[in-house]
């Protein structure tokens, strides 16, 4: 794997973690899977970024490969782009995390729905685009020079690769810090941070609407049934 595209974290109480043979393939595996669905993408011209552990590197057996497109796409385009590269579409689901977070559509891959195409149905707030830097993300191109990059796990980790593994710290108390590293708002790793933490606390919490969409529906479709009882939704549709 090539250098970290970032400074070293030179900070206290920092754990280095070195990588066996094992994970390393792993790793070389799942950013194979990744890299067949961006190339698909990118190929319609769809900005797309690959978020969380393969962009940082620390993968396990049950990391996701996360792809995202960054701005609201044609459902159908995606899916054409997928269908052409052999994949078959599993699921189809519509995500709202709260009344005022934007919708997002995700189409799963595989039936354990570790292999997933997002992306938004309305443009993002800074926030929530913020939120894919957090965590880690990588463009096509920077995936294909075999880039890592850090950010923060769910454990509120902060990643930072390294050629034997990576080196991780709690973001707790290093907010700013960590904000800077990332190139983020401190509000979105507050936000982060506190999300994390009452999912600690309370277990696996719910979202405000999650919808599996039937062969006759389309993503489209959900977007305009949600906007007709959500007012703060109707209104960024205008």
């Amino acid at each position: 794997m090539s250098s970290p595209r970032h400074k070293p974290i030179l900070r206290d109480e920092v754990r280095e973690v070195v990588y066996s043979g094992d994970r390393w393939r792993l790793l070389e595996e799942k950013r194979g899977v990744a890299k067949k669905l961006m190339e698909l993408l990118s190929r319609r011209g769809l900005d797309c970024i690959v978020h969380g552990s393969v962009a940082r590197g620390d993968v396990s057996f049950s990391s996701d490969v996360d792809v995202f497109i960054t701005r609201p796409v044609s459902s159908y385009v995606v899916e054409l782009a997928l269908e052409s590269g052999g994949w078959s579409l599993i699921k189809r689901v519509v995500v709202q995390a709260t009344p005022k977070h934007t919708p997002k559509a995700y189409l799963f891959l595989d039936p354990e729905e570790r292999v997933c195409v997002s992306f938004p149905l309305l443009k993002l707030s800074i926030v929530e685009r913020e939120f894919y830097r957090f965590g880690g993300e990588l463009t096509y191109d920077e995936l294909l020079s075999n880039q890592r990059v850090v950010g923060v796990d769910k454990r509120l980790m902060l990643i930072e690769p390294a050629s034997f593994g990576h080196r991780e710290m709690s973001v707790l108390g290093r907010e700013d810090f960590v904000a800077r590293l990332l190139g983020v708002s401190v509000d979105t790793v507050r936000d982060r941070v506190n999300a994390l933490m009452r999912r600690e606390r309370a277990g696996r919490t719910g979202v405000f609407f999650s919808h599996a969409l039937a062969p006759s529906e389309s993503f489209e479709t959900i977007l305009r049934r949600l906007a007709e009882s959500n007012p703060f939704l109707k209104k960024r549709m205008l």
